[in-house]
């Protein structure tokens, strides 16, 4: 189901100059509300308080804290949108639809031993954060792999630290591995039950093709451009083995058997 809410902002915490994460608690004029049961990989639409900008900016579920009841946002300043977001304070609201689109693939984890590998590369890492939560809820401790340019960029490491065993790749080798998420050993060599990804097409593309050469199941999360998030305005579509399909109802979380990937020339 989905909801249209206004949440207040508790907190705004600048993690470099790209990256800022905001906190989210589900209350407006004093109004107290409960978070919805949200899934690892969905979204929300957010409305930015922004002159001429009409549509609402698709941003990943980074973590929830239903305890605390707090939502997280990882959001990249990349134009007039996010910049106002990076400018909120505590107590400001923000206009949220929400949870929008189709998650990871959780529901049916396997008994005995259950391996699984999250990649995250860029403003991507953000819903491998949550991911590793619940996955580490089921008493699963999984492995995840970071990718940037430099260590700056890797965001969010004590976060990703609590739930997970955690790797690191950085093109200049400042942090980690030096290279592409792709020539971490972790990667090539690991025994993984699954593995999920999210980051650029690219980048996604490389580790689906070595998933699939080693016979692992591979989902990724797709970060197609989208406008409404609801399915109607099809700027987002992806074409899959069963067709044309809105990335924003449909996935963005798609298993890598039902894309095109490898079938186009």
């Amino acid at each position: 189901m989905k909801y249209n809410h206004k949440l207040r902002v508790a907190t705004n915490t600048k993690l470099n100059d790209s990256y800022f994460l905001l906190t989210l608690v589900p209350e407006h004029n004093e109004v107290r509300l409960s978070l919805p049961e949200i899934k690892p990989g969905q979204f929300v639409q957010v409305l930015t308080d922004v002159q001429g900008a009409f549509l609402r900016r698709p941003i990943s579920v980074c973590d929830v804290d239903y305890e605390r009841q707090e939502l997280f946002l990882l959001v990249q300043k990349v134009g007039k949108g996010t910049r106002a977001l990076a400018s909120l304070q505590p107590s400001d609201s923000l206009d949220l639809l929400y949870p929008l689109g189709q998650g990871f693939t959780l529901d049916d984890l396997p008994d005995g031993e259950y391996r699984p590998l999250l990649v995250g590369g860029g403003v991507g890492t953000a819903p491998m954060l949550y991911l590793a939560r619940c996955i580490r809820e089921r008493g699963i401790v999984p492995d995840v792999l970071l990718g940037a340019r430099s260590a700056d960029l890797i965001v969010m490491q004590d976060r990703f630290s609590r739930f997970a065993n955690l790797h690191c790749t950085t093109e200049d080798g400042s942090l980690g591995v030096k290279g592409f998420v792709t020539s971490h050993p972790t990667l090539r060599e690991g025994d993984f039950s699954h593995i999920y990804v999210c980051g650029p097409k690219a980048m996604m593309m490389a580790v689906a093709s070595l998933a699939r050469q080693r016979n692992i199941p591979c989902e990724v999360s797709l970060e197609n451009t989208m406008a409404c998030g609801i399915g109607a305005c099809l700027c987002c579509v992806e074409n899959t083995k069963e067709g044309n399909l809105c990335v924003c109802t449909e996935g963005p979380v798609f298993n890598t058997d039902r894309l095109q990937w490898f079938e186009q020339k």
